[in-house]
This record gives structure tokens, C-alpha cells and sequence, in this order.
């Protein structure tokens, strides 16, 4: 087990578990091209969690120096209820924490309440998206 830096060879196994949890929706947000604008941006913090070799779960966000917040959290089907989720959760927060961040926010779906509840988040109010 290891949770480490995104790197550019981790791609495909990054896009195959977004696309086995319905959450490759937008290519120009978390395709291979957006992957590579991530880890070139240094407010972002983009991790893996590794298996023997596997990438099996992927977690990224940023920090703007006044706020951090997660983007995306997605585990691999078959390794989902093993606490991969809660240690990449809590290794983002740690990382927002040593950058100076005061609190730290996610962006979620109403069926992945409960596990960000679990992990210690709450949920305060929702935010619009504006597509151009």
C-alpha cells in the first residue's frame, strides 16, 4: 500500500477506474489532457493510492491559499469498503494542512454523503456550476 504523486504514467489506470464509476463525463475536465494540466499546477494536489503496482484509487484537488478543496474521489470497484477512500481523504488533508489551509471542502453527490459525513465532513450549502 502506498498513496503517492500522480505522475503522468498513471493516466490510463486513473481514466479506466473514473470511467468504471460513471465519473469520466467530461474529458476536458478529467481526461489525459486535464490530468497533465493538474500536475502542472502547483496550487493542485493530485494523489494515487497503489496496490502492488496497481493504481486502485485517485483523489485530487487545490488549494488557492485561502481555500482548499476536493475535486474528485474515485476507488476502483473492486477495492471499494477497504478504506482506501478514508486514507486518501485524510493524506489530502494533511497535505492542504501543511500548505496552510484552515478548513478543507469536497465537492460530492448526495449518494456520497454518508461517507464524507463518516470521514468528518459536514455538509453546509450547495454551489451552481455555469457551463460556457
Amino acid at each position: 500500500m502506498l498513496i503517492r504523486d500522480f505522475q503522468l504514467s498513471d493516466i490510463d489506470d486513473v481514466v479506466e477506474i473514473l470511467k468504471l464509476n460513471n465519473q469520466y463525463g467530461c474529458p476536458e475536465v478529467d481526461g489525459p489532457e486535464a490530468m497533465k494540466r493538474v500536475k502542472a499546477c502547483n496550487a493542485a494536489v493530485f494523489l494515487v493510492y497503489e496496490i502492488d503496482g496497481r493504481i486502485v484509487g485517485v483523489v485530487r484537488g487545490n488549494y488557492d491559499g485561502s481555500r482548499a478543496m476536493i475535486h474528485q474521489l474515485s476507488i476502483h470497484p473492486s477495492y471499494q469498503r477497504r478504506g482506501i477512500g478514508i486514507a486518501l481523504v485524510k493524506e489530502m488533508v494533511k497535505r492542504f494542512q501543511q500548505k496552510g489551509a484552515p478548513t478543507v471542502s469536497a465537492t460530492i453527490t448526495e449518494e456520497s454523503l454518508p461517507f464524507w459525513q463518516k470521514v468528518g465532513f459536514r455538509k453546509t450549502r450547495a454551489f451552481l456550476v455555469g457551463n460556457w
